[in-house]
């Protein structure tokens, strides 16, 4: 484990560069129970270069709660080291104090009872304002969205992404690059990118037919005396992780030699400052900036992971900023001579009970609602459950949805997506349509039911955890393990594609799966074209309509070894 100080140190030692981050005076506010505004908004401006960090948004325009993870497992030589540390051992590593405002954004720890104390995080009219805040102390700063921005709810799926473009746009970007963005389908991502005032950046994305590029690989701007190169990649593994009929004609790849030839044509062309807005994941940025030199920030996102501190791997800072937007980065660089001289960090907690709504971007907001107010406030049923997504094997909400499935289409088994996104709901708290869409919403949505053999179904597992725990950073494709209902399993990590699942067995009987019987599966957010079978939000929905409360008891259903 390391402190705060001694990361400080060894980020002094190792680039040569001195930083100072916002995080300390939070622990000390806690302790009156007293945060306002201005503190959360308080920074000491620095050098002549801001950056703004956003990412995985994820549709959400709202305030939301969003529980971090509880399990979220390093592989190989990231073991133990940031984003892979959780809960007590996270607040330990960055010298954060329990039941304090940091401890309940960044941490699972005593989630439910500090969320009914510190309330949503969030909502695109907060975070208009901490973005304004900083753009008065530092009129050229630049705002830098990593994706997954046009996706994830209701009224996003519903207007074909056209709400978090109009209130995004209101924000003005200055770039972006992209993942579930395209799950909307090239021709309206094209339709959407050609209506935008700020560029749609991808150095990864090639057209297959001419083998070139298909997006603007990078931008520059002059700022505070300096020339800055802005360099985009997109999700690496779209065709692997969502359709690629979706998407005809793209590929996408971490095409790590030609980021290397972008960067030494954007050095070439006279870039004091080079940011790579990245949508790889927090440990494919971490191996690319070990592979490829001369990139000095890396603003990432795809894997939601929320950061107090940048992680410094050779000269390179990795910048991370959470999810769902609980939170924006703020990066102060002094560039001087062509070279990064120092820097401050502030990760700043987006508390929407403290943070003053825009009043411009709320009311855009409203507007984008209104038509879809009423059939989405409808309440459906309640929990008593804590429901949430993330972690890297169970999460309450798909424990739900595969209950769902099971009893809806009839299955034996059950498996859901181990996507990362979606917000948590308290004990008590109604479960409305919104509620389910915001777990759902999607393009590819059918629920489908299905016959396979056990080894299939293993086959299919130990692909997904191989996507996971591969050693190779480079290979995986990310996202959490493949929710699965009605069968336990053991896992090892440590072993090799093929070998890590065992003991597979039917909950209800108690019975090992067996590779050559025949199961009934259903699922949902199949890759294949055409799947057939009812939306996945209506099976849900008529779940809990019948259910009426959902109490769900803890899963012990996956037994992890070798982490």
């Amino acid at each position: 484990m390391i402190s705060r100080r001694d990361f400080l140190q060894a980020t002094v030692a190792a680039s040569a560069i001195y930083g100072a981050s916002g995080v300390g005076n939070w622990a000390k506010l806690a302790a009156q129970q007293a945060l306002t505004q201005d503190q959360l908004l308080d920074f000491d401006t620095f050098g002549n270069i801001t950056l703004i960090h956003v990412c995985d948004i994820h549709g959400q325009m709202k305030p939301v709660y969003f529980r971090e993870p509880e399990v979220n497992l390093g592989i190989g030589a990231v073991n133990g080291l940031p984003p892979h540390v959780t809960g007590a051992d996270f607040l330990k590593m960055f010298n954060l104090t329990p039941g304090t405002p940091e401890a309940y954004a960044l941490s699972y720890t005593d989630f439910e009872s500090l969320a009914k104390g510190y309330g949503r995080m969030g909502g695109l009219d907060r975070m208009a304002t901490v973005i304004k805040s900083i753009r008065a102390a530092r009129p050229d700063a630049l705002l830098l969205d990593a994706g997954d921005t046009w996706h994830g709810s209701y009224t996003c799926l519903k207007t074909n992404a056209q709400d978090m473009v109009n209130v995004m746009n209101l924000m003005k970007p200055d770039a972006m690059t992209s993942h579930w963005e395209y799950t909307l389908g090239v021709d309206r991502v094209n339709e959407i990118v050609e209506t935008l005032d700020f560029p749609f950046l991808g150095a990864n994305v090639f057209d297959n037919e001419w083998d070139e590029p298909a997006l603007e690989p990078y931008k520059f701007f002059e700022r505070g005396g300096a020339k800055i190169a802005v360099i985009g990649q997109a999700f690496p593994y779209l065709p692997i992780a969502n359709p690629s009929w979706m998407f005809p004609g793209l590929s996408f790849g971490v095409r790590e030699e030609r980021m290397r030839e972008v960067v030494a044509e954007v050095r070439a062309a006279g870039a004091d400052l080079v940011v790579l807005l990245s949508h790889n994941g927090f440990d494919v940025d971490r191996q690319l900036a070990n592979q490829v030199d001369g990139i000095d920030v890396i603003l990432t996102g795809h894997t939601h992971d929320a950061l107090p501190e940048p992680v410094l791997v050779n000269k390179t800072m990795l910048i991370a900023s959470g999810s769902n937007g609980k939170f924006v980065s703020r990066v102060d660089l002094d560039v001087r001579d062509g070279q990064l001289m120092g820097f401050r960090h502030k990760l700043i907690p987006v508390f929407s009970d403290v943070i003053e709504p825009d009043k411009e971007v709320a009311a855009a907001i409203d507007a984008e609602r209104a038509p879809y107010i009423d059939e989405m406030s409808e309440v459906i049923g309640h929990t008593d459950s804590l429901l949430y997504r993330r972690g890297n094997f169970n999460g309450t909400w798909d424990d739900l949805i595969c209950n769902a499935l099971i009893e809806e289409r009839e299955a034996d088994i059950a498996l859901s997506p181990g996507f990362r996104w979606g917000p948590s709901l308290l004990p008590g708290d109604p479960i409305t349509r919104e509620d389910i869409y915001n777990a759902t919403a999607m393009t590819y949505p059918n629920a489908y039911r299905s016959e396979m053999t056990g080894e299939t179904i293993k086959t299919i597992l130990e692909d997904v955890a191989d996507n996971l725990f591969n050693p190779d950073p480079y290979y995986q494709q990310g996202g959490d393990m493949v929710r699965v209902g009605g069968m336990g399993y053991h896992i090892d990590v440590s072993k090799p594609q093929g070998e890590r699942l065992t003991k597979m067995t039917i909950l209800k009987t108690g019975e090992a799966v067996d590779p050559a019987k025949t199961y009934v599966v259903a699922g949902w957010a199949s890759v294949r074209e055409g799947t057939e079978g009812p939306e996945i939000w209506d099976v849900v929905e008529n779940y809990v309509k019948r259910q009426g409360t959902i109490q769900l008891d803890p899963n012990t259903s996956v037994k992890v070894t070798g982490a």
